[in-house]
């Protein structure tokens, strides 16, 4: 059984029976009392979410979710097609069930698919993802005394504020949970 503290992004967790992940939350204590856990959870079967607060005291039980290594193939614009790594059996995600996870997948990137009762249901990405740049304004030296910033857009259509001495044609390291330029690869 999980308590609060266990409760982070990616976390499978059941809820009268249905699987949920947990996306986002938010610790807090009162003066006196118990330490309380706001969450955002994703059913993993619907898609759909919910706004859940735990007590302190709260004891949660942990979904069954199994992983395995697949490969991400291509998307024809509403689905996402991967490749089980093992058996080499093909399968689909609809793209809103991938959400934002879409601006970090490349053609034949690794990833961890999360099953429940052996069917996938989502993606778990590595926490740092290598993407292109395609378009980006050159950098003018000069421009500014302390660094700064412009938008730069990937090969999958994320747009990202990057340093100004980032050119077309490097490649970058993305933080896939906050979206944000890590460094050069």
């Amino acid at each position: 059984m999980y308590g609060i503290n266990d409760l982070r992004n990616g976390v499978a967790i059941n809820i009268d029976g249905q699987p949920f992940m947990v996306t986002s939350y938010h610790h807090s204590k009162q003066a006196r009392g118990a330490g309380v856990m706001k969450t955002t959870l994703k059913n993993l079967l619907t898609g759909n979410t919910l706004q859940k607060t735990f007590q302190g005291n709260d004891k949660i039980e942990p979904a069954e979710v199994r992983f395995s290594k697949a490969q991400y193939l291509y998307n024809d614009g509403s689905d996402y097609h991967f490749m089980n790594g093992e058996t080499y059996e093909q399968f689909t995600l609809p793209k809103d069930t991938l959400g934002n996870q879409t601006n970090y997948l490349v053609e034949g990137t690794d990833v961890d698919i999360q099953n429940i009762d052996g069917k996938p249901v989502n993606v778990q990405l590595q926490p740092k993802a290598v993407l292109e740049v395609t378009q980006t304004d050159p950098g003018v030296k000069g421009d500014t005394a302390t660094g700064g910033s412009k938008p730069a857009t990937l090969e999958t259509g994320l747009v990202l504020q990057v340093p100004l001495f980032i050119n077309e044609g490097d490649k970058l390291r993305v933080n896939t949970e906050t979206g944000e330029y890590c460094e050069r690869a």
